[in-house]
C-alpha cells in the first residue's frame, strides 16, 4: 500500500523559509514522479513542482520559480521542498503526489497517490 506523508507545515513570516517533506512508503516502480502542489482556500489545486526519482531537471512553476527548490533523499524515501523568501499567497495546504506513469507534471490527474496535506501560512 503506497502512503505518502507530509510534514513541516506551519506559521512563517513573509520573507521567511520553511521546509516541507514528504515521506513514501510502500513498493513502487523504480521509476516514478513526486509533485508538490498547493491549494489555497476557494482556489483550485496547484501543481508547484515535481521531481524525478532517477534525476534531471525538475519543473517548477512560475508562481515559485527561483524561491522555491525540491528535493530528494532516495536513501530515505524523502522528497523535500524548500521554501524561500514565501509571500502571504504562498498559504495554504500543501501536498505531495506520486506518478508512476513515466513523466512529469504540474497536473493533478496525472498522479494516483496522495498525502493527507499540510498547512502551510505565511503571515506576520
Amino acid at each position: 500500500q503506497m502512503q505518502l506523508v507530509e510534514s513541516g507545515g506551519g506559521l512563517v513570516p513573509p520573507g521567511g523559509s520553511l521546509t516541507l517533506s514528504c515521506t513514501i512508503s510502500g513498493s513502487r516502480k523504480d521509476i516514478y514522479y513526486i509533485a508538490w502542489f498547493r491549494q489555497a482556500p476557494g482556489k483550485e489545486r496547484e501543481g508547484i513542482s515535481w521531481i524525478s526519482s532517477i534525476g534531471g531537471d525538475p519543473e517548477y512553476a512560475d508562481s515559485v520559480k527561483g524561491r522555491f527548490t525540491i528535493s530528494r533523499d532516495n536513501a530515505k524515501n524523502i522528497v523535500y521542498l524548500q521554501m524561500d523568501s514565501v509571500r502571504p499567497d504562498d498559504t495554504g495546504v500543501y501536498y505531495c503526489a506520486l506518478s508512476g506513469r513515466g513523466w512529469g507534471s504540474l497536473l493533478a490527474y496525472e498522479y494516483s497517490y496522495w498525502g493527507q496535506g499540510t498547512q502551510v501560512t505565511v503571515s506576520s
